[in-house]
């Protein structure tokens, strides 16, 4: 029986958040894209289960904003207080505008679903990038 306790570390900062997304995205090498849902509790621990939501197309589904906001909801009535972090994961390099517009999409539930969230970051085969909030707006060139 594995006696190892559960990875809860503490987030403070972003750089915090980043370090965890680091150690649990890595190695790095996808073979698609994917929407990762990481719980971090009051007390700023990170709650010891992540949620991959695979199979996720370059384009977002236009529904697809509003059934997270939904989820977020549930979840939150759940377990009141804390926050949320996200991912989005996917092969390749670089940040590409559709993973703006899929960090969006999450702003875009947190805000309608008035549940906190954490900066969304992003994960290619070169590691983790933040997409900070007001980089999400910028547009390609």
């Amino acid at each position: 029986m594995d006696k190892t306790p559960p990875y809860r570390p503490t987030i403070e900062t972003q750089s915090d958040l980043e370090d965890v997304w680091r150690h649990l995205m890595g190695p790095y090498g996808f073979d698609g894209r994917s929407l990762w849902m990481l719980r971090i509790d009051d007390d700023r621990r990170v709650v010891p289960q992540v949620v991959e939501i695979t199979e996720c197309d370059e384009e977002i589904d236009p529904g697809l904003t509003e059934r997270l906001g939904h989820l977020l909801r549930e979840l939150e009535g759940e377990a009141p207080g804390g926050s949320w972090a996200f991912l989005v994961s996917r092969p390749g390099r670089g940040v590409h505008e559709s993973d703006r517009m899929w960090a969006r999409s999450v702003l875009q539930a947190g805000a309608t679903s008035d549940v906190r969230l954490e900066m969304t970051h992003l994960a290619t085969d070169a590691g983790i990038t933040p997409l900070p909030p007001d980089e999400l707006m910028r547009r390609p060139a």
